[in-house]
């Protein structure tokens, strides 16, 4: 039900969110460039959470394939469509949640951007990640960390998620999302925040 309610919240502002503009530009070309570091020619690419897709299309020229899913299938019918205007071939767009990945360890990279701190069950989706990595893989995330949370945002959530004017959002600190990342067996291999209320960008390396 959670989930079927998050779906509508973001088909409903799919359109809108697509013409949004990136916060903060610099940042965002840093963390494309911090995950391209552990990315190649080679690499099987899983992006949960993918939204539009502009983050899958951005590194789908140093990648072999990426498979990028969202819930929202508008979102998906819009990272299609741009995908197929901009000529790129190698990356499939699919209606999904990590929930529905299998885990065969069949990927390189597994990419989780601005998606943590919306799921209700973050923990178990970080050991899911897990699993789906090859020995060596590296799981990158970026991912808003509210701490206690603005009052205003924890008064309101209660009553605007049922009606779908809102989605999950959850509160947490850094530390905390370090915790259970390492915790489910990840090495930090780097760690990085643009500013003091910024997301933090994290990968991840599976031993191997």
């Amino acid at each position: 039900m959670t989930k079927a309610r998050d779906a509508r919240f973001w088909n409903l502002i799919a359109n809108r969110y697509s013409k949004l503009k990136i916060g903060d530009e610099a940042a965002y070309r840093e963390k494309l460039r911090l995950t391209r570091v552990h990315l190649t020619p080679e690499s099987q690419v899983l992006e949960f959470g993918c939204g539009t897709g502009g983050t899958a299309r951005l590194h789908a020229p140093f990648v072999r394939h990426i498979l990028a899913v969202d819930i929202s299938d508008k979102m998906i019918a819009i990272a299609r469509q741009r995908a197929a205007d901009e000529g790129i071939g190698n990356v499939s767009f699919e209606v999904a949640s990590i929930d529905d990945i299998g885990t065969d360890r069949t990927y390189d990279a597994v990419l989780g951007m601005s998606i943590l701190h919306l799921l209700d069950n973050r923990k178990e989706v970080i050991g899911k990640v897990y699993d789906c990595l090859k020995p060596g893989g590296v799981f990158v995330s970026s991912t808003t960390c509210l701490g206690t949370g603005p009052l205003m945002l924890r008064l309101a959530l209660p009553l605007a998620r049922p009606l779908g004017l809102l989605p999950s959002v959850h509160f947490f600190e850094i530390r905390d999302l370090v915790a259970e990342i390492a915790g489910a067996g990840f090495e930090i291999a780097h760690q990085w925040q643009p500013g003091p209320k910024a997301a933090v960008f994290i990968a991840a390396r599976k031993p191997g």
